[in-house]
């Protein structure tokens, strides 16, 4: 019963997800992040170490003579779920003939392959950081170990999982139905269902913050949903429009996959945006227009409110409402605050051990002697010998903080 009502619990959460803002967020993050040029950079690194990945894996199930059906079941479904049919043969050949020469090298040539496919753990564990917007990750001793535990435990475990549902599947084929359609629906779904939960795990794990799994699932569902259709888009792109054939010849696979890793990343990482800013979203965060020097405009703003607030009891106010107030999230808001913190302007006063109340912001600085220089140099203006000449002649120097007020 439980399972039941955190089930529909969910299905209210993703109700109240307004869909249209989502993709307007979506927008904005994929200019703002540079999420394109993030994808670019995860492709080039995916190609180079999708090779020691696999020999990886083949390693691992090497090392268990007892799993090798496992081996096939998941090499097969990995192919055939992630990378369009059209090209699917030709990419699970080569990476068997490459993992296969790869395994025959030498300690030095294999820790040369290891470090490769840790270099691409390590570039997707900073790219989600930053989506989050967090700041410190995890400690490196403890990202290896998981990492490694993922890269090695990982195939193992989705073999095994791919083998028996793939078992249960046939053994019931006649309940399903004489027919191929019902099994192959469950198949599918199956699969869905398998890639969404490991994008909704990369999700929840990977960023060094708390991701409710709720909102990682939705994340993950959005992903597979995702990939399936660019999957079928590629796929008649490739068949209706032989460009690459015709041009490249047998060659053509390359590009190909080239361009499918690039597709399956920018997904990847909206999904991961659209995950990090469903907080937000729900919680019915107006979107703010983003201007050259918004950052500068919105410290001024929480300063106002700091000093707004300092009148009332509380002193100060909590995270969620200055972001309530100035209609910005969360993930907006938090550097900005960073700055001001860092200036001494506002301290973040936790007393929720000690008296019971609510984590809140309180204003330090005194906006009638406090130079506004500082905030423009780190958020408007810097000053280097190009804009000296600006300073002085503007008088910038000598302004208050009142002044912007």
């Amino acid at each position: 019963m439980r399972h039941i009502e955190r089930f529909r619990n969910w299905l209210e959460e993703v109700a109240q997800v307004p869909w249209w803002g989502a993709l307007h967020t979506l927008r904005e993050r994929f200019r703002e992040d540079r999420l394109g040029l993030t994808a670019s950079s995860l492709t080039f690194t995916t190609t180079i170490a999708l090779v020691p990945l696999i020999t990886v894996a083949l390693a691992v199930f090497t090392a268990f003579p007892m799993f090798a059906k496992f081996q096939d079941v998941l090499q097969k479904w990995l192919i055939e779920s992630l990378v369009p049919d059209n090209i699917a043969r030709q990419v699970l050949g080569y990476l068997n003939q490459f993992a296969g020469k790869a395994s025959k090298l030498g300690v030095a040539g294999l820790a040369v392959l290891l470090g490769t496919a840790l270099a691409l753990v390590f570039t997707i564990d900073r790219t989600l950081n930053n989506i989050w917007r967090v700041r410190t990750p995890r400690p490196f001793a403890q990202r290896v170990l998981i990492y490694w535990a993922g890269i090695t435990l990982g195939p193992l475990l989705l073999g095994i999982s791919l083998s028996m549902t793939s078992y249960a599947l046939t053994a019931s084929k006649g309940l399903v139905g004489g027919q191929g359609g019902g099994l192959t629906l469950l198949l599918d779904v199956a699969q869905f269902l398998l890639v969404a939960g490991g994008m909704a795990s990369l999700f929840r794990y990977v960023p060094n913050t708390d991701v409710r799994w709720g909102h990682a699932w939705i994340g993950g569902l959005f992903v597979s949903a995702g990939i399936e259709l660019a999957k079928k888009a590629l796929a008649l792109y490739v068949a209706k429009v032989p460009t690459y054939s015709v041009v490249y010849g047998a060659f053509a696979t390359v590009p190909i996959l080239l361009v499918w890793i690039y597709v399956a990343w920018v997904i990847v990482l909206l999904g991961a945006a659209l995950t990090a800013y469903l907080p937000s979203l729900i919680a019915g965060g107006t979107r703010r227009r983003l201007v050259h020097g918004w950052q500068f405009q919105l410290a001024l703003e929480v300063v106002q409110q700091l000093e707004s607030a300092s009148q009332d009891t509380e002193k100060g106010l909590p995270l969620e409402g200055l972001c309530a107030r100035l209609q910005v999230d969360t993930l907006r808001m938090e550097p900005v605050l960073e700055v001001l913190v860092a200036l001494d302007w506002i301290a973040h006063l936790n007393e929720a051990a000690v008296q019971g109340r609510a984590a809140r912001y309180v204003l330090l600085a005194d906006p009638e002697k406090t130079l506004l220089e500082p905030l423009m140099e780190r958020l408007l203006l810097s000053r280097n010998a190009s804009t000296e000449n600006l300073w002085k002649k503007g008088g910038l120097s000598a302004l208050k903080l009142r002044d912007a007020l």
